[in-house]
């Protein structure tokens, strides 16, 4: 967790590209874990721009069950923890996110083992999840996923 903690810490301290109107490109389809409809990448329709890749939809969250405690965030991939230090197995995954439930253009995932993918999403793909906001080992608010769904890229 201390990587996700300078990586977070990093991208607070700079500003962040991309972060506009513009959508992430997508050449695959989607998948949902731990509930939930998946909604498969689209084809647009052909255009006379000379872009080599689609663009990709929004990748949108899981809903949210009633509750006060739950949130939502979707965005890329820009950090995966893979192996946590205190041996739980669950991953954690840094978005550069609308939603800034960690700091603002930034949310942190943390994903339990049972509704860990394999293989991980890696920096690049899309991610979306909702759940509860918790304070994690250094003080950071992060969503700890009820649900998530994935979107590979490349």
């Amino acid at each position: 967790m201390i990587a996700t903690t300078a990586c977070v810490a990093l991208l607070v301290g700079l500003p962040v590209a991309g972060c506009g109107d513009e959508e992430p490109d997508a050449t695959s389809g989607s998948a949902t874990v731990g509930g939930g409809e998946s909604t498969p990448a689209t084809q647009p329709a052909a255009t006379t721009s000379t872009t080599t890749e689609p663009a990709a939809r929004a990748l949108v969250p899981p809903p949210c069950p009633p509750s006060d405690n739950c949130e939502r965030a979707s965005g890329e991939i820009l950090y995966v923890e893979r192996v946590d230090p205190d041996g739980d197995g669950d991953a954690h995954f840094v978005l550069l996110s609308r939603e800034s439930i960690t700091a603002p253009g930034v949310s942190v995932i943390d994903v339990r083992v049972d509704l860990r993918p394999s293989p991980l999403p890696r920096p690049g793909d899309q991610l979306a999840a909702s759940g509860p906001v918790y304070e994690g080992s250094y003080g950071q608010r992060q969503i700890q996923a009820d649900a998530i769904r994935f979107r590979r890229i490349g």
